[in-house]
């Protein structure tokens, strides 16, 4: 499956933009990527506290009659996230439920999925945040950054062009019609 681009430098959120472009074209799948959000989400309504330098990310596709629980659709996600993580760190990456990843018990990455409904047709947004330049500093959460545990300079078109690679080649057994 491939993902249409949409590149922006400032949102208030990836998914909150992907719901956009869900609702006002007939793009049935897409990768919204910013330099910048404003009011990045995290789960439970929380707040996803966005550096620039990270990557911030929202893949929206239409799902298919296929019955995945929101669950297993979560469970893939991290491992496509873990999956790219990997190609960048020898270190061992865990996923901490819902869905967050961690290295050295520590948060690298989120994942928010949403479901939207455009007429008849059900879409999921699945945005993800990597820290790759900077982390929060976050009490009673300890989080790091890719760059700190690979201990050298990651560029961020790197990641996400390897994210989107990933992405293309597995999610189409997820969300194919």
């Amino acid at each position: 499956m491939k993902y249409r681009k949409f590149k922006f430098k400032k949102v208030k959120s990836t998914n909150t933009t992907a719901i956009r472009i869900i609702k006002d074209t007939s793009c049935i799948s897409g990768m919204v990527i910013s330099e910048t959000q404003s009011k990045g989400k995290g789960q439970y309504g929380r707040k996803w506290i966005s550096f620039k330098g990270n990557l911030f990310v929202s893949f929206f596709n239409e799902l298919s009659k296929k019955n995945f629980t929101i669950d297993t659709i979560t469970k893939m996600n991290c491992l496509l996230v873990k999956k790219t993580l990997s190609k960048f760190t020898s270190k061992n990456i865990l996923f901490k439920k819902p869905n967050d990843l961690l290295i050295d018990k520590k948060k690298i990455s989120g994942i928010l999925q949403e479901i939207v409904f455009k007429k008849d047709r059900k879409f999921i947004v699945t945005g993800i945040g990597i820290n790759i330049v900077k982390h929060p500093n976050i009490k009673n959460y300890p989080a790091t950054s890719l760059q700190k545990i690979a201990k050298k300079s990651i560029s961020k078109l790197s990641v996400e062009n390897k994210l989107k690679q990933i992405f293309e080649k597995n999610s189409s057994k997820l969300y194919k019609n």
